[in-house]
């Protein structure tokens, strides 16, 4: 099974504008409603048996079951008779918000995520429509139930021989957005290790350093806007809160903050092909971004992107049929590619690797990356033979005794 999803920009009339806006104030209210007795729920239970707080509990009968997806749809199913504002949008992209609010929950249980906070208007900004049929779509429209078609700017053509499953309505500051989820019953097999084996190494002066010698420099996406940024915060802190001048404001740095994330975006994408052409294995670090992210450089880790830059080259190796795999990142830039001896580097300003024992030289990222693309050969299998230079080789084990 083969699953798939296009991006379109709509070209919605007027009409459907003001449809797509109501509908997404209704799902904020839904699901912020839905959110508050889940909330209730959990603070009655966290009252002590012997003491009450001072200011005020939340008092729920013990019997009481927890509110769950489907409990919550029922009630939804009942509300709708006296409250004609529900009846209005689809009764599944209701359904589909409270199912995104028990996600966001069993995140929170199972992977430690935040609680999930109420939405502000304006903070709601999708919903989804679970079940459409492929006649639905044609080259540049997708018929929408209860709103009709609706056309989109039709900028790559779909794959043949998928059926529409759902599509996702998206605003953003540049405008109304379709997300069309496309199957195909077919089975894709993945990818094996085979040919030139690549590893790559992430960093903050260069954004990737690959076992090849190749070196990209980090563009500074966030950083060099930042001041142009700060003044329309500026502009917009000086507007009357909810005024029409505070929403053209507050759209300018709406329209930054996205013009920012494509433009990483593209480069990732750009990097991740560049990559795939010189390579048909890839082997990259497991980082933990979330604790660089929160470290003292933490605002320029989160600038290179580097676990969308991982998605992305996960997906891009997929799609042209290049192994993809992260190894343990543990100390490689601390070991000699030559001859496998820490050399304790102690200070990120040593920028050169020098190999006491063996005198190996090189380019400290580089030699990171030789180590990265050393750990995944060995991973899938393959003894690492070095050829001198900072080449090396992955030879089978069960061809191993022929090398020697």
């Amino acid at each position: 099974m083969l699953i798939l999803t296009y991006e379109y920009k709509l070209k919605p009339t007027n009409r459907e504008k003001a449809i797509f806006e109501d509908w997404l104030e209704i799902n904020r209210k839904v699901y912020n409603y839905a959110l508050s007795e889940r909330k209730a729920w959990l603070k009655s239970r966290s009252c002590q048996i012997n003491a009450c707080s001072l200011h005020s509990e939340y008092i729920i009968p013990a019997d009481t079951p927890r509110p769950t997806y489907s409990t919550q749809c029922k009630a939804l199913t009942a509300a709708k008779k006296t409250i004609p504002e529900l009846r209005r949008p689809q009764s599944q992209v209701l359904q589909q918000t409270l199912r995104r609010l028990e996600k966001a929950f069993t995140s929170m249980w199972e992977q430690n995520h935040g609680f999930p906070r109420f939405k502000k208007p304006g903070a709601m900004r999708s919903f989804v429509f679970p079940q459409l049929k492929p006649e639905d779509l044609k080259e540049d429209r997708v018929r929408l139930p209860l709103i009709g078609w609706v056309l989109f700017r039709s900028s790559r053509s779909a794959s043949e021989g998928g059926k529409l499953k759902q599509a996702r309505i998206v605003k953003r500051a540049s405008g109304w957005y379709v997300m069309l989820t496309l199957e195909w019953d077919v089975s894709v097999p993945s990818p094996m290790p085979h040919g030139e084996a690549l590893g790559v190494d992430v960093g903050l002066t260069n954004f990737i350093a690959a076992s090849n010698g190749l070196n990209v420099k980090r563009p500074r996406f966030f950083v060099d806007l930042q001041r142009k940024l700060k003044l329309l915060q500026k502009r917009v802190s000086s507007k009357k809160l909810g005024s029409k001048n505070w929403r053209k404001a507050q759209h300018k740095v709406a329209r930054l903050h996205e013009h920012i994330a494509n433009t990483r975006k593209d480069f990732h994408w750009k990097i991740a092909h560049q990559l795939c052409d010189q390579a048909q294995t890839i082997f990259v670090e497991d980082l933990n971004l979330v604790g660089l992210s929160r470290g003292m450089l933490g605002k320029h880790c989160l600038d290179a992107g580097w676990g969308q830059f991982f998605q992305i080259l996960e997906q891009c190796c997929f799609k042209r049929g290049v192994y993809f795999q992260k190894v343990n990142s543990r100390k490689t830039s601390q070991i000699c590619p030559n001859c496998q001896t820490e050399t304790g580097k102690k200070l990120l300003s040593e920028r050169v690797h020098v190999c006491s024992n063996c005198g190996y030289t090189t380019d400290r990222d580089v030699a990171a990356a030789q180590i990265v693309c050393q750990r995944g050969l060995a991973a899938v299998g393959y003894t690492v033979k070095m050829l001198g230079e900072g080449k090396f080789i992955g030879i089978p084990v069960t061809q191993e005794s022929l090398y020697l």
